[in-house]
Parts: C-alpha cells; sequence; structure tokens
C-alpha cells in the first residue's frame, strides 16, 4: 500500500488574468470568422452568391445539412 507523504503542501493554484483590452481584438476576430462561416454555409447559393458557380455550395453541402439549412 501505498503511505501518503508527510511533507506535501497544498500549495495554491494560481490563475492568470487575461485583460480585456487583450481579450477584445481576438474576440472581434472570432467572430467575424464565425459570422463568414455561418454565411458560407447557410447562404451562399442562388442571389445571395458571392462567388459565382456552385463551387463553395458543393464544397459546405454535407455541413449545411448537417446545420440544419436546406439547400434543395
Amino acid at each position: 500500500m501505498t503511505q501518503p507523504i508527510a511533507d506535501s503542501i497544498p500549495r495554491p493554484i494560481f490563475i492568470p488574468v487575461i485583460p480585456l483590452r487583450e481579450l477584445l481584438p481576438w474576440a472581434l476576430f472570432g467572430g467575424l470568422l464565425m459570422l463568414l462561416l455561418i454565411y458560407f454555409v447557410g447562404a451562399e447559393q442562388g442571389a445571395t452568391s458571392i462567388i459565382h458557380g456552385s463551387i463553395v455550395h458543393e464544397f459546405v453541402h454535407d455541413g449545411r445539412h448537417l446545420l440544419g439549412f436546406p439547400c434543395h
């Protein structure tokens, strides 16, 4: 059996604090990327199409159905 070590002292855990000024640009960048991704998966076809042809539609086709966006 194992014996507990007598001199082991629990030490406090320090959680780093990230200032909002450093976090905000990354949060905005991530939010813009997510909006762009939602556009291409959910709306890039037909009248709202930015890129001509069906390349983008075929590339995100399975993801579109997985997320519940209709496309047919």
